[in-house]
C-alpha cells in the first residue's frame, strides 16, 4: 500500500492534473491513499491567523478543513476515487486495491495526540497515516526543486518538508520519497 501526498501548491498550475493522471496510470489495481495538501485554503488560514491572532489549536482545525476542501476538489477532478475520512474506512478499503482520497478527521487526529502546530502540516499527517496503515511507501510530491541527495533533515532545514516530519517517520517501516512534480 502506498500513501501519496500531493502538495497543495500543485493546484496553482496544471501540475495537479498531471499528478492525478499519473496516479491513475501507474497505480491502477494497487492500494493507494492520496493525501491532499491544504494549498490556497491553508494559506488563507495562515493569513487569517496573522490578522486575528487566534490560537494554534483553532488554526490547526481550520487547516484540517483546508485539507478536506482539497480532498473534495480532488474528488471533483477524479470522481471515481472515493473519499475516506477515518482510519477504519481506509483499512477496510486497502484489500480492495483501490485509490482513495483521505479527508482527515480532526477528532481522530486529536485522539492520536497530533500536535496542533504549524510544525505539523499535511507532510507529517501523511507520514502519520502511512505508519498507521503499515504502508510500504510514502511519496511526497512537491512543486519545489528537490535535491535527490538531500537528507530528510536537510529538506526540513530548506523548509521543503515540515518540522515534524522526521519525528513522524521515526519507526516507520516504509520507503520515503520526496519528489518534484516533474519527476513524479
Amino acid at each position: 500500500m502506498i500513501v501519496i501526498k500531493l502538495g497543495g501548491s500543485l493546484a496553482y498550475s496544471k501540475a495537479l492534473i498531471d499528478c492525478l493522471n499519473k496516479i491513475q496510470q501507474r497505480y491502477q489495481g494497487r492500494a493507494v491513499i492520496i493525501v491532499p495538501g491544504g494549498g490556497a485554503f491553508a494559506d488563507q488560514v495562515r493569513l487569517a491567523q496573522q490578522q486575528w491572532q487566534f490560537d494554534d489549536v483553532t488554526a490547526h482545525h481550520m487547516a484540517i478543513l483546508a485539507m478536506q476542501q482539497m480532498a473534495l476538489m480532488f474528488k471533483g477532478l477524479v470522481p471515481q476515487w472515493p473519499i475516506a475520512s477515518s482510519l477504519a474506512e481506509l483499512q477496510q478499503a486497502i484489500p480492495l486495491n483501490k485509490t482513495l482520497i483521505w479527508s482527515p478527521n480532526s477528532a481522530e487526529l486529536d485522539q492520536a495526540a497530533i500536535p496542533a502546530t504549524w510544525d505539523i502540516s499535511s507532510d507529517s499527517l501523511a507520514a502519520w497515516l502511512a505508519k498507521q496503515l503499515s504502508a510500504t511507501e510514502l511519496i511526497l510530491v512537491k512543486s519545489a526543486t528537490i535535491d535527490q541527495l538531500a537528507s530528510l533533515e536537510q529538506l526540513t532545514a530548506q523548509q521543503i518538508i515540515d518540522q515534524g516530519f522526521c519525528q513522524q517517520t521515526q519507526d516507520g517501516l516504509f520507503r520515503i520519497q520526496v519528489v518534484n512534480q516533474q519527476h513524479f
